[in-house]
């Protein structure tokens, strides 16, 4: 007479629980939010000064490197990572949420599980990825907007550094602008254009990415190597950010409507469309572009990868008996 196996223990169960790819992911793309996002985070701030200096400003017209210079001279090391406790309190969720939805979505489309999907489907699933992780955490990115550009040296923002006006924190801001702004709409100032352009950005982003993941996949190999990796999501992240980003010039506008001194008030995503092009041309729409461009490599490189092992880690760990 068989004895019946011994019913799994509350350990073995928890394993299980967090080997599930949905919920694997969601944990993984946590940890490859804050990961990446930390490596660039003085290219990421320099980016968004960029973006937001309207036409005939000049405190940040230069070079890459000599704008790095000037933000370490007059701000030092905080300077750098200023708006990054932000981004990492908003990018964990974001990625999260993207990374699980993503897993999510594709369920959908799946012949049986792991079955891959075809480029097309990759894009779909990536974009209603990218909308929901957007419309989950949108309040913590336009306010890590406001703190990257709130201590920055634009002239019409210095006045009321030199009254002794104590800049707000996270939370501080996030209340400020929820009371005098407009209350919650406030917090959600730019989604329209954000989403229009996060939806194809992380369509994309996913799509280039499984494709040169298989690409960089030895042969005879299920997975390619650790440089592989990185290769396939520096050249992912390249692809959707070079094809979206006017869209993201145009967030990050919105975001900064309305605070005094920079020079502009849109009315409208037209408006905004419209002036930019008369007053900056084409290339007031691509402003930045070159310090996103250098971030965006070890960025998603590194998003990719650290998501991938994490992944793989809990998968594999749910996946043995515990000794």
């Amino acid at each position: 007479m068989s004895v019946p196996p011994p019913p799994p223990s509350n350990l073995l169960r928890f394993r299980a629980a967090l080997a599930e790819p949905i919920l694997a992911s969601f944990i993984a793309g946590g940890v490859a939010g804050a990961v990446s996002r930390t490596v660039v985070s003085p290219l990421e701030r320099l980016k968004i000064l960029f973006q937001i200096q309207s036409a005939g400003r000049t405190e940040y017209k230069m070079s890459i490197h000599k704008a790095l210079a000037k933000m370490w001279r007059e701000e030092g090391w905080r300077g750098f990572m200023a708006g990054n406790g932000t981004n990492c309190i908003r990018i964990v969720p974001y990625s999260a949420v993207q990374f699980g939805a993503y897993n999510f979505y594709k369920r959908f489309f799946e012949d049986g599980p792991g079955t891959p999907l075809g480029a097309y489907q990759r894009l779909f699933c990536g974009g209603c990825a990218g909308i929901t992780s957007v419309t989950f955490t949108y309040p913590l990115d336009i306010v890590r907007t406001r703190l990257s550009v709130q201590s920055a040296s634009f002239s019409g923002l210095s006045e009321s550094k030199k009254a002794g006006q104590k800049l707000p924190g996270m939370w501080g801001l996030m209340v400020q602008m929820y009371r005098s702004e407009g209350g919650l709409a406030a917090l959600y100032r730019g989604i329209v254009p954000t989403i229009a352009g996060v939806a194809p950005y992380v369509g994309l982003n996913f799509m280039v990415y499984e494709t040169m993941r298989t690409y960089f996949t030895p042969e005879g190999k299920k997975d390619p190597t650790s440089i592989g990796k990185l290769a396939a999501g520096a050249v992912s992240g390249a692809v959707a950010q070079t094809c979206t980003y006017p869209f993201d010039v145009l967030r990050r506008r919105f975001q900064v409507n309305t605070m005094p001194g920079l020079g502009y008030k849109y009315n409208s995503i037209f408006d905004a469309f419209r002036r930019i092009l008369t007053q900056e041309g084409i290339k007031g729409f691509y402003k930045g572009i070159a310090p996103n461009l250098l971030k965006v490599a070890p960025s998603m490189a590194s998003s990719w990868l650290s998501f991938e092992m994490t992944r793989d880690f809990f998968v594999n760990n749910g996946s043995q008996e515990p000794s």
